[in-house]
């Protein structure tokens, strides 16, 4: 194997092993809201507005619809973390596809010569 591409095959090779050590991963975001009741003569509607929460909620897409869920407060840091996985995760693929890339351009680059070497 010629060096470059040694190189980049080490590259390569480092980054795989990267993502075993990526945990859970999860698609969305999370928020902190805070909303009315809509009861007319609850604090929510008075001026200004004293609402109720904090609500925790995950959304994400699905199928092109957005999906949302109400989060327990205690599982907020397991929901964060698995969306800093996922973006970790897709950082390191990132970082692999230009591996990639460069690796061919480098090898289409070396058959061009050739081929006009003949």
């Amino acid at each position: 194997m010629p060096e470059p591409l040694q190189q980049l095959h080490k590259s390569h090779q480092r980054l795989a092993r990267q993502l075993a050590h990526i945990g859970p991963v999860l698609k969305g975001s999370v928020v902190k809201r805070f909303m009315p009741c809509g009861k007319p003569n609850c604090r929510c509607q008075a001026d200004p507005p004293q609402l109720h929460g904090p609500y925790w909620q995950w959304s994400t897409a699905v199928n092109g619809k957005t999906l949302t869920r109400r989060l327990a407060p205690e599982h907020v840091p397991l929901y964060l973390e698995w969306i800093d996985n996922r973006k970790r995760l897709e950082a390191l693929l990132a970082k692999m596809y230009h591996l990639s890339q460069q690796a061919t351009a480098d090898q289409a680059s070396k058959a061009s010569k050739t081929a006009s070497a003949r």
